[in-house]
C-alpha cells in the first residue's frame, strides 16, 4: 500500500468543506467532557493556548495498552518512545522527554521516565478515569519543562463529591500476543461527609509475539509484572473537601536488545488536595495541593545482580487562586514549588554512577487571565520561575526562566471559529544533560553530559481553524516552535567500557546544544461522535524537527494518516481502525537506518449486559490484526525491536 506523502494534508483537509454541511439537527447533544489540566476547566473543544483531547469511557478502555505512551499513541499529534512493553513514553508533536510534562490528578508524576526511554512512566492508565492530552506549550501552569505539551492522568484518587450510594468497577481481560493477564478496579463510598476511595491494579505478561522476531516468535526480555494499590478520603463540607492519598506501584519489566538487563521499580506517593470557596472578599476558590513522591527503580544485569540504583525523592507544592472577574478578566495565579533528589549509585561501590547526587529546588509563580472582547475571547499568562541543580562534586548551576502566552478565539461564522497564539518558553537542562559521566547499561549508552548548558528558549506559534457544532467538526492546526539552544543526545561510533575507556560494549552518548526548529500540521474531522448509531473520524498528523544547518533531530515521528468507524446500538458497540504511517527517512546526522512504512488495523466490540443492579460489559480488542512488523521511528529500538504481532484481548468489566 503506497500513500503519497502530499496526502497527508490533501486527503484529510479537503474533506472538511463538503461534510461541514451534512448535518442534522435531530442529533441528541454530543457530551461535554471537562479538562481539569486548565484553570478555566473548559470544554475539551474550547480551549487557546493548547488544544485538548479527553480519553474516557469505552475509548479509553478500548484503547487501553501496557503504558501510558502505547495507550495515547494513535491520537492527533502523538507519538510514542516504545522501549518494549515496559517502558513506552507519550512524544507530542515530535519533542520528547522533559519536554512533555505527566501528571497525575494535577500534580508532577516525579519519576524518572524523561531521564531515558528504558525509565517506565509511572501514571497508570488502568485505573484511570480519564487521560487529558494537552498539545502546545502549557509552561504558563506546570512548569517550564512542558514545552511540547502535558497528559494528565486523572484518577480522582482524592474524591470532590459525595455518593450518596457505593459504586464501582472491575475488570479483567486476557491478551494473546503476550499471554498476559490483567486486573483492575475502583471504587467510591461516603459515610457522613467523608468520601472514600480506593483502587488497584495487577498485570502480568510474558515475553510478546513479533512478526519475524529472533529467537522463535517472540522477542526476548519483554515480559512483565506489575501491580498498583491507591486509598483516598475526603471531607467535603459546603464550602469545600480536604482530602489525601496513598498509592503504591511496583513494576519489574525486561529491557529488549540489550543483554538480558531488567528494571525493578518502586513507587509510593502522598497527596494531599483542599479547596475552600470563596476564600476572601473577590475570589471564587483557593486550591492547595502538596505531593510526596519516593520513587526508586534498580537496573539489573542477566545474572538478576543490581548494576545501579536510581532515585529521586520529590515534594512539590501548588498554591492557587481563582478570583472573581476584574475589569471583564477572569483568570487564576499561584504559587508552586518543588523540592527533589537525584541520585544514580553503582549497586556495588555506592559511588554516583552517571549522574551524580543532585538535589533541585524550583520556585515559580503564574498568573493567567480570560476575558471577552464581543465575540472575541482572549487569554494571556505569564510564569515566573527560578531553578537551582545543586550535584554533589560538581558546580551548582541557576536558571532564571521566564514563559509567557497569548491567544484569542475569533468566530468566523454560527460554529466556526479560528485561533491564534503565541508563546514564549524557556526551560533549564536536566541533572543528566548538565552532569552525566557514566554508563547507562539498559540503553547501551555511556552518557556525557555538559555543565555549560545555557538555558533553553522556545518561540512557539500556532493557527487552528475549528468546527465545534453539529454532527460534524472537525479542526485543523499548523504550528511552528522555534528552540535556542535545543539540548540533545548525540551518539557516536565511539565504544568504550564501563570507565569510559576504549572498549566494545557501550557507544558514546554526548549532549551537546544548538538551534532547532520544529513545525508541523494536524487535522481532523469527526461525524456523529460519541452518539447513537455510526460514527467516523479521519486525521492526519505530521511534525519536522530540525538543527539549523544541521539536519534533522533524532527520532522524529512519521507523517500518518488514520481512519476510524464506530456503531453504537444500546447495548451494543464496536469499533475499526486503520492507521497508516509514511516511511520515515529524515534522519539526524549520526542515525542510519530509516524507518519503513506501515499499517496497522485495530478493532474492538463491547457488549453491555444488564445483571440486577451491574452493568456486565463483555469486550473483545484486536489490536495489530494484520500481523505486521511494526518499527517506530521514535524508538531507539526500532533496528532491534518491533511492536507486538497480531493481538487479540478478551475481557469483561463489572460496573455497579
Amino acid at each position: 500500500m503506497h500513500v503519497q506523502p502530499t496526502l497527508l494534508a490533501s486527503a484529510v483537509l479537503s474533506a472538511l468543506a463538503p461534510l461541514s454541511f451534512a448535518q442534522s439537527t435531530s442529533a441528541e447533544p454530543i457530551a461535554t467532557v471537562i479538562v481539569t489540566a486548565t484553570p478555566f476547566r473548559a470544554s475539551e473543544g474550547d480551549q487557546i493556548l493548547t488544544p485538548a483531547k479527553v480519553l474516557a469511557g469505552h475509548e479509553l478502555r478500548s484503547k487501553l495498552g501496557s503504558s501510558l505512551g502505547e495507550t495515547l499513541s494513535s491520537e492527533l499529534g502523538v507519538s510514542a518512545s516504545a522501549f518494549g512493553a515496559g517502558a513506552s513514553r507519550p512524544i507530542i508533536r515530535g519533542l520528547e522527554g522533559n519536554r512533555v510534562k505527566v501528571l497525575e490528578n494535577g500534580m508532577a508524576v516525579s519519576d524518572l521516565s524523561g531521564l531515558s526511554n528504558d525509565h517506565a512512566v509511572t501514571g497508570e492508565p488502568a485505573t484511570a478515569r480519564q487521560i487529558e492530552i494537552l498539545r502546545g506549550p502549557a509552561a504558563l501552569l506546570y512548569g517550564s519543562g512542558a514545552i511540547g505539551g502535558l497528559v494528565n492522568v486523572v484518577n480522582e484518587r482524592i474524591p470532590t463529591e459525595h455518593h450518596d450510594v457505593p459504586s464501582g468497577v472491575v475488570e479483567t481481560r486476557y491478551s494473546t500476543v503476550d499471554h498476559g493477564r490483567a486486573v483492575s478496579f475502583s471504587g467510591d463510598a461516603s459515610v457522613g461527609k467523608t468520601a472514600l476511595h480506593v483502587d488497584g491494579s495487577g498485570r502480568k505478561a510474558k515475553d510478546y509475539h513479533v512478526p519475524g522476531a529472533p529467537d522463535g516468535d517472540t522477542l526476548p526480555n519483554s515480559a512483565l509484572r506489575q501491580h498498583t494499590l491507591a486509598a483516598g478520603a475526603s471531607y467535603i463540607g459546603e464550602r469545600g473537601y480536604a482530602g489525601a492519598s496513598v498509592s503504591s506501584l511496583k513494576k519489574k519489566y525486561g529491557i529488549p536488545g540489550g543483554e538480558g538487563a531488567q528494571i525493578d521499580l518502586d513507587q509510593t506517593r502522598y497527596d494531599i488536595d483542599s479547596q475552600l470557596d470563596a476564600p476572601l472578599p473577590g475570589f471564587d476558590t483557593l486550591r492547595l495541593k502538596l505531593g510526596y513522591n519516593d520513587y526508586g527503580h534498580v537496573e539489573l544485569n542477566d545474572a538478576g545482580e543490581a548494576e545501579t540504583v536510581f532515585s529521586n525523592r520529590a515534594l512539590e507544592s501548588r498554591l492557587e487562586l481563582k478570583h472573581k472577574p476584574v475589569a471583564g478578566w477572569s483568570g487564576s495565579f499561584g504559587v508552586q514549588t518543588e523540592h527533589a533528589r537525584f541520585s544514580g549509585l553503582s549497586a556495588d561501590s555506592g559511588e554516583s554512577a552517571t549522574v551524580p547526587v543532585t538535589v533541585s529546588d524550583t520556585f515559580a509563580a503564574f498568573l493567567v487571565e480570560e476575558r471577552e472582547f464581543g465575540r472575541v475571547r482572549v487569554n494571556t499568562g505569564v510564569r515566573v520561575e527560578t531553578v537551582e541543580r545543586d550535584p554533589e562534586g560538581a558546580r551548582r548551576r541557576n536558571f532564571d526562566l521566564l514563559s509567557y502566552s497569548a491567544g484569542a478565539i475569533v468566530p468566523v461564522a454560527a460554529g466556526y471559529n479560528a485561533g491564534l497564539t503565541a508563546s514564549f518558553a524557556q526551560r533549564a537542562p536536566t541533572a543528566d544533560e548538565l552532569y552525566s559521566g557514566g554508563p547507562h547499561e539498559s540503553t547501551l549508552t555511556f552518557d556525557i553530559g555538559n555543565p555549560d548548558f545555557k538555558k533553553e528558549t522556545s518561540r512557539n506559534i500556532e493557527l487552528s481553524l475549528r468546527k465545534t457544532t453539529g454532527l460534524v467538526r472537525w479542526q485543523a492546526n499548523l504550528f511552528q516552535n522555534r528552540v535556542r539552544d535545543f539540548i540533545y543526545g548525540e551518539v557516536s561510533d565511539t565504544l568504550l567500557d564501563d570507565e569510559g575507556n576504549p572498549g566494545d560494549e557501550l557507544r558514546e552518548r554526548s549532549f551537546r546544544q544548538a538551534n532547532a526548529t520544529i513545525r508541523g500540521a494536524e487535522a481532523e474531522i469527526s461525524y456523529n461522535l460519541h452518539n447513537e448509531g455510526t460514527s467516523l473520524r479521519l486525521f492526519g498528523d505530521m511534525s519536522r524537527g530540525s538543527l539549523d544547518d544541521a539536519g534533522s533531530l533524532p527520532l522524529q515521528p512519521a507523517k500518518r494518516l488514520g481512519a476510524e468507524i464506530g456503531y453504537k446500538a444500546g447495548a451494543l458497540r464496536g469499533g475499526l481502525s486503520l492507521l497508516r504511517a509514511l516511511k520515515q527517512e529524515r534522519l539526524a546526522a549520526f542515525e542510519s537506518t530509516p524507518t519503513p512504512a506501515y499499517t496497522q488495523l485495530d478493532a474492538n466490540l463491547a457488549y453491555v449486559q444488564r445483571l440486577r443492579k451491574v452493568d456486565l460489559t463483555w469486550f473483545i480488542i484486536g489490536k495489530n490484526l494484520l500481523d505486521e512488523d511494526i518499527r517506530i521511528s521514535t524508538s531507539v529500538l526500532k533496528d532491534v525491536a518491533s511492536l507486538p504481532g497480531r493481538n487479540i484481548t478478551v475481557g469483561v468489566r463489572a460496573a455497579f
